[in-house]
């Protein structure tokens, strides 16, 4: 894709290193779906400083992504409760100074609403410098006038554009450069043992993780579809992990793992209350994710895990996993899908890693045990 829209890139190859601000505060999936702009923009200007304004709890996962030179932290969901409060004051006041350390060649908003549009609006410009923003919504994301408005330039993309592609787009036409058709998240390579994750079973050992969690309880799936679908990946011989952000997922964590447990101890395990990094590094160690759409499974994906994503609605177009290397795909189906279907597409995703017919990868084929979903 080819961007022309902006016309600091000619000031920018000049530039023995310049400097960008990317904003994009939250929220998990958002921040991990626009992560391959940080390597995009280094493949294109190798010397570039590539700082990211961020909501301070999803920091973590940024500070994983060796691209980014400063990651700035804020706090504005908290601050917005309590906006007179001393202590609000203060730390706003800590965060300005902060984001203005350095003058910036390029600030890109990457999210497109009020509050980052304000945020891109305070960081400084350095001579010529120029703010980027998106100049219309696209279709599913949320959109706000103002963030054209207090842009240098505003830029027009197609309305119907995966989220991923959304991010991409944007600042390849704001710097003017060409991006590769595969993204990449920048994660891989900090956790370079996933690699190799059925090249060695001495490592911890075929473990699965199911990512039940979602903040919409209309993303869920039954906890009944777990532990039938749990049973048939220990079965197989998986141990299943389970991830949780709360006391409800974690109460709905220990459910699952009860009923794996009853046959055998050790089925199942339940993680503690993971900060983002440790969990991202958790997920990278196994051999797989299986779950709903959420920011931890848009984290699988950025990890390039093989990988179900879960759909009970038409959305995956927009924010699920590209399906057409099959190492991760999404599945549809309402109200919600069938245990069979998320089965079947767990052994597809194993016959393209491990290159082997599916029938071979399930060991309840052979048994007559394979067939019907809950």
């Amino acid at each position: 894709m080819r961007g022309n829209d902006g016309d600091g890139p000619q000031r920018a190859r000049q530039a023995s290193r310049v400097k960008i601000l990317l904003v994009k505060l939250s929220s998990l999936g958002d921040v991990v779906h626009a992560l391959p702009v940080v390597q995009d923009i280094h493949a294109a200007f190798p010397g570039a400083q590539i700082d990211w304004v961020v909501e301070q709890s999803f920091a973590p996962v940024l500070a994983l992504n060796a691209g980014l030179n400063r990651i700035i932290p804020c706090q504005i969901r908290r601050w917005r409760k309590s906006p007179l409060a001393a202590a609000t004051r203060q730390q706003w006041n800590a965060f300005k100074a902060d984001l203005r350390q350095t003058d910036y060649d390029a600030v890109i908003d990457l999210q497109g609403l009020t509050k980052s549009a304000l945020v891109a609006r305070l960081a400084r410009l350095a001579p010529g410098g120029k703010r980027y923003a998106l100049a219309n919504q696209t279709e599913g994301s949320g959109y706000e006038a103002p963030t054209r408005w207090l842009a240098d330039v505003a830029i027009r993309i197609t309305p119907h554009i995966h989220a991923v592609q959304r991010s991409r787009e944007l600042a390849a036409r704001a710097l003017g450069y060409t991006f590769p058709p595969s993204p990449d998240f920048g994660l891989k390579r900090h956790f370079a043992q996933a690699e190799h994750a059925f090249a060695a079973p001495e490592r911890i050992a075929n473990t699965v993780a199911f990512v039940h969690g979602t903040s919409r309880a209309d993303k869920e799936w039954p906890l009944v579809y777990w532990t039938a679908l749990g049973r048939r990946l220990n079965a197989a011989g998986y141990q299943i992990v389970l991830s949780h952000g709360n006391a409800k997922e974690q109460a709905k964590s220990q459910a699952i793992a009860r009923v794996l447990n009853e046959s055998a101890p050790g089925h199942a395990l339940v993680w503690p209350l993971l900060p983002l990094d440790a969990l991202t590094q958790e997920l990278a160690r196994c051999v797989g994710v299986i779950g709903v759409d959420s920011g931890v499974s848009h984290i699988a994906v950025a990890l390039d895990l093989p990988h179900v994503q879960l759909y009970n609605f038409d959305t995956a177009w927009r924010t699920g996993p590209d399906s057409a290397a099959g190492r991760q795909v999404s599945v549809f189906a309402k109200p919600v899908p069938s245990v069979d279907d998320v089965w079947q597409a767990w052994l597809g995703c194993l016959e393209m890693v491990k290159g082997k017919p599916s029938d071979s990868l399930d060991p309840l084929a052979s048994s007559g045990c394979g067939a019907g979903g809950a």
